[in-house]
């Protein structure tokens, strides 16, 4: 510790939650599309929402694993810091702006952001976060084995293993995330009516726990029962994964095996699996590729793609800070306009376009 300077008696790991939580892009979470791009109502959920329930999540297992708390907390907050506005839209209209230039994820980009591009302090540039918080925000989804240039760049100044698994509380962060999104997206596309109780019942896991939240609550409240679905589908789900975790976690003694395994260690059963990637392919066809949300990711592109040409034309539209560093050549003249966009909340990005081009897109929010 530096002399004079005390930050309070916290673990490394703590240090790197405490960092991302108060981080400007953690902030900037609160005002960015989890399923809904810029939503009018304050119930539906958002990536910052998403991301602090995914965390909740991810403690619960670490706690019964025996795993750390503090790291698995760090990675759940941290995993979709990188997120640009309109979510996958975003993404989708960034990565096609850099196609000669090497493409764009927001993966890649959520290390790019902690370890290059939010800098506060003055002795370093980025958060200066551990190698096991970064290594993990890496790998969390598997071994990188084809990297893009940013999480290239980043693992020839910092290596990170890109071609081992990652630490267990990763793949917690990981698999965490499914469960949260699984779940409360069904809460959400209930609420916002792109999803009905009969079409859930087509699910036999999601309809065979309807029935026992009937049973054990006969003459409640729909609304009340239905949150008693997602909870008891979220709790299964927990428990399912502790448990198969413990089965294939047997004999490991060291984080050298977890990394070496061949296989992710944190896991659902498989019966679990494959409740739940059908519970996935239903989510996409009824909710993520709905014609409205369809529609509404068409103009959120639309909006993305025409800030990208218009700070390339006009670089001074950025802001002075932007525009001054802005580089002479590509690639990094397109990466920095992508830096600047990827940034953004839905509603600045709108903002932004609207006061460009005059105008902006209707129905850019369909709840």
């Amino acid at each position: 510790m530096e002399e004079g300077i005390a930050r309070g008696p916290r673990s490394p790991y703590q240090r790197d939650r405490d960092r991302i939580i108060h981080s400007i892009s953690f902030r900037r979470l609160r005002h960015k599309t989890q399923v809904f791009i810029a939503p009018d109502g304050d119930h539906y959920r958002v990536r910052l929402t998403h991301s602090l329930e995914v965390a909740q999540i991810g403690r619960v297992i670490a706690r019964q694993l025996g795993l750390n708390e503090d790291l698995t907390e760090a990675l759940c907050l941290a995993h979709d810091i990188g997120h640009p506005p309109f979510g996958h839209s975003g993404e989708d209209a960034l990565d096609e702006a850099l196609k000669p230039h090497g493409g764009w994820d927001h993966n890649a980009n959520a290390l790019r952001v902690l370890m290059r591009l939010e800098s506060p302090y003055c002795e370093h540039d980025g958060l200066n976060l551990s190698w096991e918080l970064l290594e993990g925000l890496a790998k969390h989804n598997g071994p990188v084995t084809n990297p893009t240039w940013a999480m290239a760049e980043l693992d020839a100044a910092f290596p990170l293993d890109l071609g081992e698994w990652s630490c267990l509380e990763a793949q917690v962060a990981a698999i965490a995330d499914d469960i949260a999104y699984d779940n409360h997206d069904i809460d959400d596309g209930l609420r916002a009516g792109f999803l009905t109780l009969d079409q859930l019942m087509e699910q036999p896991f999601v309809a065979q726990q309807w029935r026992e939240v009937e049973r054990r609550h006969a003459g409640a409240p729909r609304d009340r029962q239905l949150r008693e679905l997602v909870r008891s589908q979220i709790g299964l789900m927990v428990n399912d994964v502790i448990a198969q975790t413990r089965l294939r976690t047997q004999g490991m003694t060291s984080p050298a095996d977890v990394r070496a395994a061949g296989r992710a260690s944190v896991a659902f059963s498989p019966g679990m699996e494959e409740q739940e990637r059908r519970l996935k392919r239903f989510m996409y066809e009824k909710l993520y590729y709905h014609p409205e949300q369809l529609e509404t990711a068409r103009k959120a592109k639309l909006v993305t793609a025409g800030l990208f040409t218009a700070f390339d034309a006009a670089p001074e539209l950025m802001g002075q800070d932007w525009a001054e560093r802005m580089p002479a050549q590509e690639p990094a003249r397109s990466r920095h306009i992508a830096d600047y966009i990827a940034g953004m909340t839905d509603r600045f990005a709108i903002a932004r376009y609207r006061a460009i081009h005059g105008t902006a897109p209707e129905g850019l929010s369909n709840v």
